[in-house]
């Protein structure tokens, strides 16, 4: 059974036609026909039904295509644990990220990629449902993100930092000069906060639950830097973690709570090789 056969085989499957798979595999018909064949001998069962020029996939390829794609990926991951020893040279890693991380991330962000020119970075912001759902379909190396709950055995988990949870208000509010807030008098303010999918906000519509209060929602934005210029007005009021502000018209009070911290983790899958230019970057990230 060789490599080339299982890639064969998966471009078939996911064509369900010879001539079309192989154009897209730059080869001529009758090789992959050939070379399917073979694989179908080999394990002594159909993995196609060859109706006329038509084919459609078996139980058996079925079954058969989810272990052909993971020994395709450990070969690659095979071959990228080789390419990293050539010193980054050359690479690709791709990073989900909170809106609320987005200032510090920032940072490591040009750091990194002053240190590493060759390295090709995608970076994706996101909630955190979002990114952990995207994270277990292999489309990040890792993501950085909100996680207080329960661990998932099939993660790695990193915490990067504790991080407050504040009132964000306009910095001629009346509200500015407070040191910290109650959760019962947030309630009672004219709100406009990110959007509900938005894991921060989950966190405090249990908050609130807790404390049987019903805060005062106005707006729901999925953009922060649009629910900061709402802010500025001086008439609403936002709830973000501290890492979010950093503008000089807004000022950021502390809510009152015990439980008003939340935690930064780096978060990946357990099981994936982990590409050398992704332990360099989370080591930037841990110097916060």
């Amino acid at each position: 059974m060789e490599l080339r056969q299982l890639r064969y085989f998966l471009k078939a499957k996911e064509l369900l036609n010879f001539t079309e798979a192989a154009a897209a595999l730059n080869i001529s018909q009758s090789t992959l026909s050939q070379q399917v064949k073979q694989l179908e001998d080999e394990l002594n069962i159909p993995l196609f039904n060859r109706i006329g020029k038509r084919i459609t996939v078996t139980e058996a390829g079925h079954l058969f295509s989810e272990y052909a794609l993971q020994s395709i990926n450990r070969a690659n991951e095979g071959l990228l644990l080789l390419r990293d020893l050539k010193n980054l040279n050359t690479g690709k890693i791709t990073i989900g990220v909170i809106y609320s991380m987005r200032i510090l991330f920032a940072k490591i962000l040009i750091r990194f990629a002053n240190q590493y020119p060759n390295i090709q970075i995608k970076v994706v912001f996101g909630t955190t449902k979002d990114l952990l759902e995207r994270l277990n379909q292999h489309h990040f190396d890792f993501i950085l993100t909100f996680h207080d709950e329960p661990l998932e055995p099939h993660l790695k988990y990193q915490t990067l930092l504790k991080a407050n949870m504040v009132l964000v208000t306009a910095r001629n509010s009346s509200l500015a000069h407070k040191a910290t807030i109650s959760l019962q008098e947030v309630a009672e303010l004219p709100l406009a906060l990110p959007f509900s999918g938005n894991n921060s906000i989950q966190f405090f519509d249990e908050s609130f639950g807790q404390k049987n209060l019903v805060p005062n929602i106005c707006m729901e934005i999925n953009d922060i830097p649009t629910l900061f210029e709402i802010v500025k007005s001086g008439r609403w009021h936002t709830i973000l973690s501290e890492t979010s502000v950093n503008d000089p018209d807004v000022a950021a009070i502390p809510i009152d709570g015990k439980n008003m911290r939340r935690t930064i983790r780096i978060i990946s899958l357990r099981e994936a090789y982990e590409k050398k230019a992704v332990t360099k970057f989370c080591e930037m990230l841990t110097e916060i």
